[in-house]
């Protein structure tokens, strides 16, 4: 694939939409080792409201990314899983996690040198 078809490729657009949204990646990471209910996910994650983290697994859900399992009772119960494809974007994101590990302090210190340059 030359550059510019990778540049042009709207599947590849769809890639970086999906692991660009932080709390996409976050959520999908969360899910890894089994189903959760949506409270035990934010005490999990941690700093996501809920709103947006029912946003969030509706958008996963859409795409194929993970299932959403109602189960009746009294109170009813929900939960949501990783699908076959939401697996295999494990290891794009831990290897985004481990670049940012890596990396994370030089892109912050970019971050304070713009920020004292005014800009």
């Amino acid at each position: 694939m030359t550059t510019d078809a990778f540049l042009a490729d709207c599947r590849a657009r769809l890639a970086f939409d999906l692991l660009g949204n932080t709390w996409n990646s976050v959520v999908l990471w969360a899910l890894r080792h089994g189903p959760r209910r949506p409270g035990e996910l934010r005490a999990a994650i941690g700093g996501i409201s809920a709103k947006v983290l029912t946003q969030t697994l509706r958008r996963l859900e859409f795409n194929g990314l993970v299932t959403r399992c109602a189960y009746g009772g009294s109170p009813p119960r929900v939960e949501y899983r990783l699908t076959p494809l939401g697996r295999t974007l494990l290891d794009p994101i831990e290897a985004f996690g481990a670049w940012a590990h890596v990396h994370g302090d030089e892109v912050m210190a970019a971050q304070e040198r713009a920020e004292g340059t005014g800009g």
